[in-house]
């Protein structure tokens, strides 16, 4: 579902030029055939999830966490797509597949699975289950927490063969997660990637990917340009895999996991968010300085995934209120300061207010090698 090859573009073009409007005149104007329109889609993405966990104990929000997403729902209502990274399982009861030796810092976070329809009321289509935590569990947890998100009406992607499709405004959608844990589509696999997603391009009009990669904590927010390590565990190289998956035909790529927010870059006019840090993560992860800061991106794509413009809609995390929006614009004023520093020569233009846009180059001459270049794109 991409374009022609090139020669058949380029013939096309010429033969256009060449014959002009040599139609015989008996014959009238020529039949024109319907067209299709093509239409934008509008996605709004967010980082780490996590609306509670009653293990070991019971941490969940008072009122049973109904307030938490409120005061962000309508941005989150308004896209044709929005996005998010669910951190922990949705399952009663279970066995831990982790083993805490502290209560009070245990990392294996459960959740009811009906707070699936939270998500679904506030606005959620999809969530990624590839992450270090959707195993708390075990692979039981991940099915539990699978088969609440299906009786929720969401769709979900992250344990290896599980992909999303589906239809928005006539357009085939593919979504793909990955994780560099087991049971998950691959992140340090790379050429097994680039062959996933070069069978999704052949049957997909937009294919979006999510990656739950790089180190954790405070310190993290620069990108190193390498594979990331923590605790001795290969968490990536968050730039190679982006750069490789958009090579493939990736439209999107949304990134989570260090939370804290991290750079924006485009690539061969295709967006990369390598961290949206953490959205909603009630109790169980720090929320100070920029763990606590929730940025939401939204963004528009054309129908073959070129990033028109967006916008980083600035928003903290308060406990025990949830997750509100923030006046001062913290967090897209430190994606844009991230951006700068690691990317400064990528095309994209901050405003004040958090809106992004693609720069637009000068026109060069034109020539038969521009003319070649554009056909092909």
């Amino acid at each position: 579902m991409r374009s022609l090859p090139l020669f058949s573009l380029v013939f096309v073009f010429f033969t256009v030029n060449l014959v002009g409007c040599a139609v015989p005149v008996c014959c009238g104007k020529p039949e024109s055939k319907p067209q299709i329109k093509k239409l934008d889609i509008n996605i709004t993405a967010v980082g780490d999830i996590m609306l509670g966990t009653n293990f070991p104990d019971d941490r969940l929000a008072p009122d049973d966490g109904v307030h938490l997403l409120k005061a962000i729902t309508p941005i989150l209502n308004s896209a044709d797509i929005t996005f998010g990274n669910l951190e922990g399982v949705l399952l009663e009861g279970g066995e831990a597949a982790k083993k805490c030796k502290n209560s009070t810092s245990c990392y294996v976070f459960r959740s009811p699975p009906h707070y699936a329809k939270y998500l679904k009321d506030a606005g959620f289509d999809i969530l990624s289950l590839a992450n270090n935590h959707a195993r708390d569990f075990g692979e039981e947890g991940r099915t539990a927490s699978m088969q609440a998100l299906d009786t929720a009406g969401l769709l979900h992607t992250g344990r290896v063969g599980d992909v999303a499709r589906w239809k928005v405004k006539g357009l085939s959608v593919s979504f793909i997660a990955y994780a560099p844990f087991g049971g998950s589509h691959d992140l340090l696999d790379i050429p097994l990637a680039v062959k996933q997603i070069k069978a999704l391009v052949k049957n997909s009009d937009l294919v979006l990917v999510s990656i739950h990669a790089g180190a954790e904590g405070k310190d993290v927010a620069h990108i190193p340009f390498k594979n990331e390590m923590f605790y001795g565990e290969d968490r990536g190289d968050v730039v190679k895999f982006s750069h490789a998956v958009i090579d493939a035909g990736a439209d999107l790529v949304i990134g989570h996991g260090p939370h804290v927010p991290r750079a924006l870059e485009l690539y061969k006019k295709r967006l990369i968010a390598y961290s949206l840090g953490n959205f909603l993560t009630y109790q169980g992860i720090r929320i100070t300085g920029n763990n606590g800061v929730a940025p939401i991106l939204t963004l528009t794509l054309s129908a073959d995934g070129r990033f028109k413009q967006g916008r980083i809609v600035s928003a903290r995390q308060y406990r025990p209120k949830g997750t509100l929006l923030d006046k001062n614009n913290k967090a897209a004023k430190i994606i844009q300061e991230l951006t700068l520093a690691d990317f400064p020569n990528t095309l994209l233009n901050f405003s004040k207010k958090g809106v992004i846009t693609p720069v637009v180059l000068p026109a060069s001459k034109p020539s038969l090698n521009n003319l070649k270049t554009t056909l092909a794109q």
